[in-house]
């Protein structure tokens, strides 16, 4: 599919790729979007609900979107741009997929929330059971947030400990004790990165740096005795994207055995995307509970988290450890993320996805180095790197050494050339089933004029 680009007179004009859009002074200035933006400041916090949307972190007012399809979004000045953020992550199959649409459709006729039991959520619940060695039982909530929260007030009932201990950089939502180093440093005990985050609360998370397992085990044989639980994302998704090295994730695992706590994977974003049921099926690492979120929703508000039949039979209704939500399990996000996970399941599927992944930072490797730039890439199934940095990313202060004003100037020359990135240097990009060659190569060919363009 051409670029397309937008114009004063809100016609739409299909250019070829090559010609050079970036320098041509015609074009349209989103006033649609600005003006939404305007009079959503008036009565949303910053405009937005969720703070990476105002573009902060790139400069610029944000575009607002009016509907996806596909490898695509489509925004209210009438542009489309090819989408690499999929819903940060969820659309795994691509936006409005048939099966997923007419799978809400049917479910939302017979009603949308019922505050009670429905046959679908044990269907769901069953497929990721079955997926996933590490888990005999599932308890559905809204959010990531939810899913961590839960899994951490779990972790705590079972080992009778207070503290925690997550990785610098390291996001698993905005839980009060959780906001310590979420995009921040800091040392070992934390201090809130939010207002109105109690300080007690902070200082029972403890903090090490990711992928360094001296300071690891040095926190835990200071403080193990009163450590509940570790929590990680097997890949760091909220500070760029960061692989774990050979060892770390086994490591965390014998760790967690030896101080008698639990391991906790964070797979919100990896999980189903980087591989069927999640990275932990690539890694062979059994965590002791495990939290789930966007792609098993299918777009919907959905997430979980899971673990084995003697640490979920303590949360109640079954045990002490309370946790209740009107919504949670709710039909038609059920139906949404039953639909989603089929079509995740048919043959070939993540071997496809990885091989666009491939494609995609081999290519951008490529287009950067003809500009005489240096870049990072890395990807996992449909989840993808791409940094500005000489150096391999493993770890926040790696991520935060990037050249940042660099992303936010190669972040808006794709997006006047019809590719969306996600508005910020420290987040993970994603490729859908749904990207085709097409989508990939008009990437790529944006992706070359946009670094001649930054790096000139």
């Amino acid at each position: 599919m051409p670029l397309v680009y937008c114009w004063r007179t809100t016609a739409i004009r299909v250019k070829n790729p090559n010609e050079d859009a970036l320098t041509m002074p015609e074009i349209q200035q989103h006033t649609r979007s600005a003006h939404l933006f305007d009079a959503a400041k008036l009565v949303l916090p910053g405009g937005v609900n969720s703070p990476v949307r105002a573009f902060g972190s790139v400069g610029g007012n944000p575009r607002f979107l009016q509907r996806a399809q596909g490898g695509y979004v489509y925004d209210v000045d009438g542009c489309s741009y090819v989408d690499l953020v999929c819903s940060w992550g969820a659309a795994i199959v691509g936006h409005a997929h048939p099966q997923v649409i007419e799978a809400v459709t049917k479910t939302a006729t017979d009603g949308i929330s019922f505050g009670a039991c429905c046959a679908l959520e044990g269907q769901l619940a069953k497929i990721i059971v079955d997926a996933l060695p590490s888990v005999d039982m599932v308890r559905f909530v809204n959010s990531g947030t939810e899913a961590t929260m839960s899994a951490l007030r779990l972790a705590r009932a079972v080992t009778g400990r207070d503290n925690i201990l997550k990785f610098i950089g390291g996001y698993h939502g905005h839980v009060d004790a959780l906001l310590v180093a979420a995009g921040s440093g800091a040392t070992t005990f934390g201090s809130p990165d939010s207002a109105g985050v109690p300080k007690a609360f902070a200082e029972s998370t403890l903090l090490a740096p990711y992928n360094d397992l001296q300071t690891v085990s040095q926190v835990l044989e200071q403080h193990g005795k009163n450590v509940a639980a570790i929590i990680v994302e097997p890949i760091a998704g909220n500070m760029g994207y960061v692989e774990p090295i050979e060892g770390f994730l086994p490591s965390l695992r014998k760790l967690c055995d030896k101080h008698g706590c639990l391991l906790i994977f964070d797979e919100v974003m990896t999980g189903f995307r980087t591989a069927w049921g999640g990275y932990q099926n690539l890694c062979g690492v059994r965590p002791d509970l495990t939290c789930l979120g966007k792609v098993i929703g299918g777009g919907m508000p959905v997430a979980a988290y899971a673990g084995s039949s003697d640490l979920m039979g303590r949360v109640s209704p079954l045990g002490p450890v309370y946790q209740a939500g009107t919504l949670s399990g709710n039909p038609v996000g059920m139906a949404a993320g039953i639909a989603t996970l089929a079509l995740c399941r048919e043959s070939g599927f993540y071997a496809s996805l990885e091989a666009k992944s491939k494609y995609l930072t081999e290519g951008l490797k490529k287009a950067a180095g003809q500009s005489g730039m240096a870049i990072q890439t890395a990807y996992t199934g449909g989840m993808v790197g791409l940094a500005f940095v000489d150096q391999p990313v493993r770890n926040y202060d790696d991520a935060k050494a990037g050249n940042h004003e660099l992303f936010a100037r190669f972040f808006h020359a794709m997006l006047n050339l019809g590719v969306w990135l996600p508005p910020s240097g420290y987040e993970a990009m994603f490729i859908s089933a749904a990207h085709d060659n097409d989508a990939i190569e008009a990437i790529l060919a944006a992706a070359s004029k946009s670094f001649q363009k930054v790096s000139s």
